[in-house]
């Protein structure tokens, strides 16, 4: 009977061990006032946006553990996104739209307007430059995928602020900010424009430090055994609220 109920403990307790971390929200507020587009994080309306911050999941990477936060706001007019990172070692090659940004020190998030379906979503890849790589990502069938990379967002208005000396290798840099407006145009084929108590799914991550010495933090854990943030049925939620 002893080693009946120990079986019973071990195996409840290796459950709770193994069940999944559950999937993390995010309450978006509505902007206070007007945001401009500087890249600096000096307008009062971020001050009351709430904070997510980026997790190191995959400890086989060498990269540098910098700190990164990013927040969110909206309005009638559109989405915005700030980051906000540590960064001993600003690096940025690419300059044109399009250009594989995540090769760079760069920030991303990926949004799904329409939760009801993991298929398809929006992404957009941002370099220390303000360089955007965006695409419309689509699955095509079992472990295969889609992006569309002539997808182009309308009306983005994005602007980075470095705090540091940009490929000066060697030196020491402090970090660097970014700042993102999304119209809502963007997300009309996928979903109406939200109104407070909508829920989409999103999720952020980060690239820093130059090869071999590269690592990503992310925000919802993809339960990826590999540093892939495209996993969809593991975003986390954006709720709009007044």
């Amino acid at each position: 009977m002893r080693l009946l109920v120990l079986t019973v403990f071990t195996t409840a307790a290796l459950a709770q061990t193994s069940a999944p971390p559950p999937i993390p929200s995010y309450e978006v507020k509505r902007a206070s006032g007007p945001i401009v587009i500087d890249g600096k994080l000096e307008d009062k309306a971020w001050a009351a946006a709430n904070t997510a911050e980026l997790a190191a999941t995959w400890e086989s990477q060498t990269g540098p553990r910098h700190k990164t936060l990013a927040r969110l706001l909206w309005d009638d007019d559109y989405l915005y996104v700030s980051f906000e990172v540590e960064d001993a070692d600003i690096t940025a090659q690419f300059t044109q739209r399009d250009d594989p940004t995540y090769r760079d020190d760069a920030v991303e998030i990926f949004i799904n307007p329409r939760p009801s379906q993991t298929t398809a979503y929006i992404g957009l890849e941002m370099n220390a430059r303000a360089v955007l790589y965006d695409y419309l990502r689509v699955t095509t069938g079992p472990n295969s995928s889609q992006f569309f990379k002539r997808f182009q967002l309308e009306g983005l208005r994005l602007a980075t602020f470095l705090d540091g000396t940009l490929n000066a290798r060697g030196d020491q840099d402090r970090g660097w900010t970014l700042e993102a407006a999304i119209p809502w145009v963007n997300f009309e084929e996928l979903a109406r424009r939200p109104a407070p108590g909508t829920v989409w799914r999103f999720n952020l991550n980060r690239w820093d430090g130059v090869e071999p010495n590269r690592r990503m933090t992310i925000w919802s854990n993809p339960l990826a055994a590999w540093p892939n943030p495209h996993v969809p049925e593991r975003f986390g939620e954006m709720r709009f609220v007044q």
